[in-house]
């Protein structure tokens, strides 16, 4: 049985990114932007004009350079308007950006550089030493003798491409970030971004007068797609923030009238910490009265909510972050071959709804695909699979990659009876109206196989994270001679954590062989720079119990 959703209405009538920045620039004109904030005291504002005429002369730029129409640049830098000019003036020309996460090492960065086959790279000050490549361009606009405005501002606008059709043109190669051997580069076209854009800015009421706030990376596509693309489309206001930071997110949020904001599990825990950390000494006001309830913090605007993927979310989470601020989490899915989102759960869910889907199944659902695409859980066969039966997640629609760049063999194993397969695995169960609500249970290749059973990580990292003592936890499928492989906890934990009773708890709400047989305490999770977990790194931390025995009673 395969469950699809009815593909959206057409796309909005652009045959080109540098269309629509025209469009924009001349409806729009000196209605805000962007917004930069430094996390130092700098705000800058952009107007639509002034960023999308300052986008066009560094596209002027990149052509004196050698850039054109098909070029690959590659963008070294990180959260700052120079970085998203840079995005937006290879589109207008059709040229393809090549983010770099400046957190890999050099040797993936040298991999991504010579397999993407840059023509030049965009490069900040600060990683000039990290790039080797013969066609540099320095763009830092912060530094002191900057001269990177004044080229920019020499050269003229760059012609828009109003009778072009760039929509097959490729936009964007993303790097994944693999544990282990070179990352793929995942290409998009313009079509992708208009496709995803369209369908996330729709379904989370981004209009004219809406903020959206970027906390996370903009090397990655969450946060290029969702928090830029879909606002730019929308007509909308950006917040773009250098970092994230908890202490300050939700002082921005009210100063800066921010309706939106897309986040990581991560980051859902660290504003939780930080509350509680600022708590910690306030009288229990729960305790004393039956009548209070969580209120969000004090000037939230009304219509205020949160984007959250990308990462595993764990319903102990997610219940935790609603029952302490009284906002809501829209919970998604998605990957850099499908955009960016594939799903999200409904906005227009009643309270009721809302908390059963994120906490009544065992796993947060993911929710309903979008428009764009179709989704269905598939066997190992290819064959859809019915409602709470676990599989393949797959997808395929107009906002799936069209490949692997220069690796037919990952593109041969992830192409397959024309759905995208993704790698993860998960199930779907069908509401009243016979709507499919998805959920994800986990990489694949990060299932742990004891004793030939499949065990879903985020299945034991929810009774992980419930068990007393623990501030952030996750599983480890560790190598052990009588199993193949076993269950094993890495904790954060707090001052008065104790293994053995993380293990009793476990023991006590799960079976016998999904419980951890050993606890080990550490001080951080392994995280990548979008906050998924990365368990592969950190197996070796369990080989002492590579032949050890454990009682299953």
């Amino acid at each position: 049985m395969t469950i699809t959703t009815p593909m959206s209405q057409p796309l909005p009538p652009y045959t080109s990114w540098s269309a629509l920045m025209e469009r924009q620039h001349d409806r729009w004109l000196e209605k805000p932007w962007l917004i930069y904030l430094d996390g130092k005291g700098l705000r800058q504002t952009w107007s639509y004009s002034v960023f999308i005429e300052t986008a066009r002369r560094l596209a002027s730029l990149m052509a004196a350079h050698g850039v054109q129409r098909g070029s690959r640049v590659a963008i070294a830098g990180h959260n700052h308007p120079d970085t998203i000019l840079a995005y937006w003036a290879c589109w207008l020309m059709g040229a393809c950006a090549v983010p770099l996460n400046m957190t890999e090492d050099d040797g993936r960065l040298a991999f991504i550089l010579e397999n993407s086959e840059a023509a030049l790279v965009l490069c900040r000050t600060e990683y000039l030493t990290r790039i080797s490549h013969p066609r540099v361009l320095e763009v830092d606009s912060d530094a002191a003798d900057s001269k990177f405005y004044a080229m920019v501002r020499s050269h003229d606008c760059y012609a828009y491409a109003a009778s072009e059709n760039m929509l097959d043109d490729e936009c964007l190669i993303v790097y994944t970030s693999g544990t282990t051997g070179n990352p793929k580069g995942v290409v998009l076209v313009q079509s992708n971004l208009f496709a995803d854009g369209v369908d996330i800015a729709q379904w989370h009421g981004m209009t004219p007068d809406s903020h959206v706030m970027c906390v996370l990376p903009v090397h990655h596509v969450n946060g290029t797609v969702v928090t830029h693309v879909a606002p730019f489309i929308a007509g909308s206001t950006v917040v773009l923030n250098r970092k994230f930071s908890a202490s300050a997110f939700w002082d921005t949020v009210r100063t800066e009238n921010v309706n939106i904001v897309s986040v990581v599990p991560t980051l859902l825990a660290f504003l939780c910490e930080h509350d509680a950390a600022q708590n910690a000494n306030a009288p229990d006001i729960a305790a004393t009265t039956d009548k209070a309830r969580p209120t969000p913090p004090e000037g939230t605007p009304e219509q205020f909510h949160i984007i959250c993927g990308a990462g595993p979310l764990t319903c102990e989470l997610a219940q935790r972050f609603e029952s302490t601020f009284a906002v809501r989490i829209v919970h998604g899915y998605g990957l850099s071959e499908t955009t960016c989102y594939t799903c999200f759960l409904p906005r227009s869910l009643s309270d009721a709804e809302h908390q059963s889907w994120l906490l009544d199944h065992g796993f947060p659902s993911i929710g309903v695909a979008l428009p764009c695409n179709e989704m269905a859980i598939h066997d190992a066969q290819s064959n859809p699979l019915p409602p709470g039966e676990r599989g393949e997640i797959v997808a395929k629609g107009s906002n799936i990659t069209p490949g692997y760049y220069n690796n037919p063999e990952a593109n041969r194993l992830a192409f397959s009876h024309g759905w995208f397969r993704t790698g993860d695995e998960g199930f779907y169960l069908l509401d009243h109206q016979g709507t499919a609500y998805y959920f994800i249970t986990g990489r694949l290749k990060e299932l742990i196989i004891r004793g030939g059973v499949n065990l879903a990580p985020l299945e034991i990292d929810e009774v992980i994270n419930r068990a007393p003592g623990v501030r952030a936890g996750i599983c480890v499928g560790f190598e052990n001679t009588l199993y193949g492989e076993e269950v094993g906890a890495l904790v954060i934990p707090e001052h008065d954590a104790s293994e053995e009773a993380i293990l009793q708890f476990c023991k006590a709400n799960l079976p016998p062989h999904k419980s951890p047989k050993v606890v080990l305490f550490t001080e951080e999770l392994p995280v990548t720079s979008t906050g998924k977990y990365q368990r592969n790194k950190v197996r070796h931390l369990f080989a002492e119990w590579k032949n050890a025995q454990f009682n299953d009673k």
